[in-house]
């Protein structure tokens, strides 16, 4: 065990160096930076290649060989940016010069949701800056509470936790916090899920990018049973670091008299269009590294789910 902190400790040190690097730099400079990591992570190290390579090859059919190469570099890309964004935003984006840095996009609706009292869930996928969303929304004075796996890296994870705290960001552990959730819930909080990764064989499986796609049921479930309204959005990147729109693309509410997704598979399939439009928009800035289209289902009970 010390051993194991002490190599712990020392990646902590180690991360913390980079970001005091990032910060020091401009955000000129670190899109450079960016460009020349990324070639090496896609075209000289190839991280991750064939899973990138088979999920952009299911998701966009018609894409060339150079062209889905070309997109997976562009995604290492968003990806560095990201960790330099997270570095710079508790210093440059304040409530005073915020829209200098971000502008809205139907965030109106969600607004006056956040302001009736009712429970809300938030929706959002591993695309843009989704750290920048949940600090915005807090600089926003609408605190959310965010279900997030516990790093194995416990300075790691402190240190994270602190910069999503920073503005009003709460964290629920992934495991064992399901009845905290439902406390946020139960009183009228938000919660705030990243919804696109593999769920495991007993889970909801709906259509992403044209494939069967296993996804979480108890965000559906919780949104129906509180009668919380779902709201899926983003933080997309402008054209250069540290622009950002954040946006709202499309809102559920249980209540609605034209709400037509009144089932968990029904909702989960909805809010996983919702996801796929806002990825289509911008495919750069998806995480196509998550190995998100597995199904380890046997191929009758595919061939009746399917039917």
């Amino acid at each position: 065990m010390p051993r194991k902190l002490a190599v712990d400790y020392l990646v902590y040190v180690t991360l913390r160096w980079l970001i005091c690097f990032a910060q020091a730099i401009g955000t000129e400079t670190g899109q450079s930076l960016a460009r020349f990591v990324a070639w090496v992570m896609s075209d000289v190290l190839k991280v991750r290649r064939g899973v990138v390579d088979e999920n952009l090859r299911y998701a966009f059919p018609n894409l060339s060989d150079a062209k889905r190469r070309q997109l997976a570099r562009r995604m290492w890309e968003h990806l560095f940016l990201l960790v330099l964004e997270v570095a710079h935003a508790p210093r440059k984006i304040h409530e005073t010069n915020w829209r200098r840095y971000v502008r809205l996009d139907g965030v109106d609706r969600l607004v006056r949701i956040l302001l009736s009292g009712r429970p809300t869930v938030i929706v959002t996928a591993h695309f843009g800056n989704f750290e920048i969303g949940g600090f915005m929304l807090g600089l926003l004075g609408f605190p959310t509470f965010t279900v997030a796996r516990d790093l194995d890296n416990p300075y790691l994870d402190r240190f994270i936790n602190r910069f999503r705290g920073a503005t009003g960001q709460h964290i629920i552990s992934k495991h064992g916090g399901y009845d905290e959730i439902l406390g946020v819930l139960g009183a009228g909080g938000t919660m705030a899920f990243l919804a696109d990764q593999y769920a495991g064989v007993k889970s909801c499986w709906v259509e992403f990018f044209g494939r069967p796609a296993s996804a979480h049921k108890a965000i559906a479930l919780l949104s129906l049973e509180h009668n919380a309204p779902m709201a899926v959005c983003c933080a997309r990147r402008l054209g250069r670091p540290m622009q950002f729109e954040m946006k709202v693309n499309g809102i559920a509410d249980p209540r609605a008299a034209s709400n037509s997704t009144s089932s968990i598979h029904e909702l989960t399939q909805w809010y996983c269009n919702r996801m796929e439009e806002m990825i289509r928009e911008a495919p750069e800035q998806y995480w196509w590294l998550h190995r998100r289209w597995k199904d380890p289902r046997p191929a009758k009970r595919r061939a009746g789910r399917a039917a």
